[in-house]
């Protein structure tokens, strides 16, 4: 049976760099369901305290110690939300004191500096992919000639997540297109993604997997059956082969493997900064 550990990032900002550190560490060990939560912008003590109550439930919960990744800047906050029993783990930690000594100065705690690094053309791309994404997502599109890539795979592969990691982070407009029965049954690729083969990138998974994900959205349904699964994941693989579209395997590989696996292929250009 697959132990259950609830995982929180928690931050006095948007908690945004703790999740994606986070999720990081927690692809690398299998064997373990983590229900995962953000709690941002804990930006005083009686926030800190909410966000302990919180952690404390989850504990009693799943009766098991939770684990915080965290993201402070004021270390009392932190001492506050550690308060709550759980496994602290600062992704600051392991570089403040090299920095530190490299640079001969102490960090200076204060909340909301990140805006003096941040480039605002590059913020506004950034914003601008990202409402792509979600405008042209599963399947919903005006037009795909604006789009940097097209993720295409079968439903519950990794898509809508992969796209949006690639419009927050790098400023990527990324679509995704889900293959329906009706894709899966014709010939060749779908009339809509012809004109935009070069833009195209495949996602797969293994079915046993996938039919876990589905159980947890659809339980009890012909779309969660093993059979399924191993048959849509079959005939995508074989449309991707084909038609020679670029793919990866999405089962054991994390949402930023697949970005850096989708930029690398397709020579897109990273925007982060």
């Amino acid at each position: 049976m697959t132990d259950i550990r609830p995982v929180f990032y928690v931050s006095d900002g948007t908690g945004i760099t703790a999740e994606t550190i986070g999720h990081s560490l927690l692809t690398q060990f299998t064997g373990f369901r983590f229900v995962t939560d953000r709690i941002a912008f804990i930006d005083n003590i009686e926030k800190a305290q909410e966000a302990v109550a919180r952690i404390r439930v989850a504990g009693e919960h799943y009766q098991v110690r939770p684990i915080v990744i965290s993201s402070f800047v004021d270390a009392t906050l932190s001492a506050v939300v550690a308060d709550s029993g759980a496994m602290m783990l600062d992704v600051f930690a392991p570089f403040i004191a090299p920095l530190e000594r490299e640079l001969n100065v102490s960090r200076q705690s204060r909340v909301g500096q990140a805006h003096g690094l941040v480039d605002f053309d590059t913020y506004h791309r950034r914003i601008d992919a990202m409402n792509f994404a979600l405008s042209h997502d599963d399947g919903i599109a005006v037009s795909y000639d604006d789009a940097d890539v097209i993720l295409v795979a079968v439903s519950r592969a990794g898509k809508t997540p992969t796209c949006i990691y690639l419009a927050l982070h790098y400023g990527i407009r990324a679509a995704n297109y889900p293959l329906t029965d009706e894709d899966l049954k014709a010939e060749g690729l779908p009339a809509r993604l012809r004109p935009h083969r070069r833009k195209l990138f495949g996602l797969t998974i293994d079915p046993e997997r996938l039919q876990q994900i589905r159980r947890e959205r659809r339980p009890n349904s012909s779309y969660s059956k093993l059979e399924t699964c191993k048959r849509e994941v079959a005939t995508a693989e074989a449309m991707f082969r084909a038609e020679r579209i670029p793919v990866f395997n999405t089962t054991h590989t994390s949402i930023e493997e697949i970005s850096s696996k989708v930029l690398s292929t397709l020579g897109l250009q990273r925007g982060m900064f």
